[in-house]
């Protein structure tokens, strides 16, 4: 599958996607249930990937990455959940939102003290926007605040569903500094909770996902926070938090396009294995027509993946089609997980049946980096003509900062990039 795409691919990109293949083959997916059976976060396995580049796609050699882009990073994100959803959910904290919010918008000491060691997995990382009654307005119902007190930052309040808040050692958290300025109130800060005291973590047992990569509940009272810590200035926390989602939602879909692949490779297998009135199932015309939908919108889903990620690499407008592949994968990872999960029977039912835990994951897709409705919302109202769906232009780090400063330029991120450019 995804002949219709592999034209697009450079061979750089293709050594990659078979190192990730190699890598999950060999050390993630022999392994990985042992980690979901002792509730064990997989250290070992974030270190070995990290050391492998694979959560650096998207930044700079200086800052630690391969400098690869956004495209190599779909394909990465692809194999790696392709081969284990479970183990997938560490490349948008590992190489994803939570460095990218520092990269947008940290100063150079704070990039180059945080970044590299998330993208080695040396550090696990962790962004926390979303709250218990945010839904899907999480900046404007914000409740968590953040008061300045001398040199620190003292932040109390709860957030939800922040994936490996657990084990992190270095993630982003978004409070309110302000909280009568609505999204204008919205600060951004680097936390480090086995530093500093009043953060606690609590794992939230959700039915058919990773009992190894948790999301959790947050509670901070009075969480320190220094004021160096600070990602950019007070009331910046929408715009860095608007310019890490568009990247996350091409993050999210491309790992639903991998689900949606994984749910694909075993209704293969099982098509062709199992018999019935002495002939594979598969050569029935009900079960061939489910088939060919599932084909056909993952071939359509992979090209709208592709496509957002090339224009994030050629600096061009992306954020609309980004929600629109999102859209798109979250929708096709449910579909292809269903028919699977019908072609199975009774077997697709069974707790120790990969395609039980796959349609978890494919419900999870729904709502990651923006739920479907809200790219519902985003995608209609563009259409519309209310409101522009890239009216957020992207900033972008135009030097490594150990060296002179660009002429013309009189930071790292003044410059905006100029479409076709």
């Amino acid at each position: 599958m995804g002949e219709l795409t592999e034209d697009l691919l450079s061979e750089e990109i293709r050594a990659a996607r078979e190192t990730v293949i190699r890598f999950m083959r060999n050390e993630v997916v022999p392994v990985m249930d042992r980690y979901e059976e002792r509730k064990e976060f997989p250290f070992d396995l974030v270190r070995q990937a990290g050391e492998l580049g694979l959560y650096g796609a998207i930044f700079p050699e200086w800052a630690g990455g391969t400098d690869m882009g956004y495209l190599a990073a779909a394909v990465v994100c692809e194999q790696i959940a392709r081969h284990d959803a479970r183990f997938a959910s560490s490349t948008n904290q590992q190489g994803g939102t939570c460095p990218c919010c520092i990269f947008a918008a940290g100063a150079d000491e704070q990039v180059l003290k945080y970044v590299p060691n998330l993208l080695a997995g040396k550090t696990i990382g962790m962004m926390s926007l979303t709250e218990p009654g945010g839904g899907s307005d999480p900046v404007g119902n914000m409740k968590t605040t953040a008061r300045r007190d001398g040199n620190v930052y003292r932040l109390n309040g709860s957030k939800m569903f922040a994936t490996l808040a657990n084990v992190t050692d270095v993630g982003v958290l978004f409070a309110k500094t302000d909280p009568g300025a609505g999204a204008k109130g919205v600060t951004a800060f680097i936390v480090e909770p086995k530093k500093y005291p009043g953060f606690e973590a609590r794992p939230i047992r959700m039915l058919g996902l990773s009992q190894a990569l948790d999301s959790c509940a947050i509670f901070l009272d009075d969480f320190v926070v220094p004021v160096e810590n600070r990602l950019g200035a007070e009331g910046e926390g929408f715009s860095i938090v608007m310019q890490a989602l568009q990247g996350g939602r091409i993050n999210v879909a491309a790992r639903a396009v991998g689900l949606a692949q994984a749910c694909l490779d075993e209704a293969l297998r099982y098509l062709n294995e199992r018999e019935l009135r002495g002939r594979p199932i598969g050569t029935f015309q009900m079960i061939q027509a489910d088939l060919a939908e599932m084909v056909a919108n993952i071939e359509a889903s992979r090209l709208l993946v592709y496509r957002a990620a090339a224009l994030m690499d050629a600096g061009r407008p992306s954020n609309r089609i980004a929600s629109i592949a999102k859209f798109h994968a979250s929708l096709t990872a449910k579909h292809a997980a269903d028919k699977t999960q019908q072609f199975f029977g009774g077997y697709g039912l069974a707790q120790e049946s990969r395609i039980s835990w796959l349609n978890s994951y494919a419900y999870l897709y729904f709502n990651g980096e923006g739920s479907t409705n809200v790219q519902r919302v985003l995608i209609a109202e563009d259409a519309l003509g209310y409101k522009n769906a890239d009216r957020h232009a992207g900033k972008l780090r135009f030097r490594d900062p150990r060296c002179a400063p660009a002429p013309g330029l009189n930071s790292a991120r003044e410059g905006r990039v100029e479409e076709g450019k």
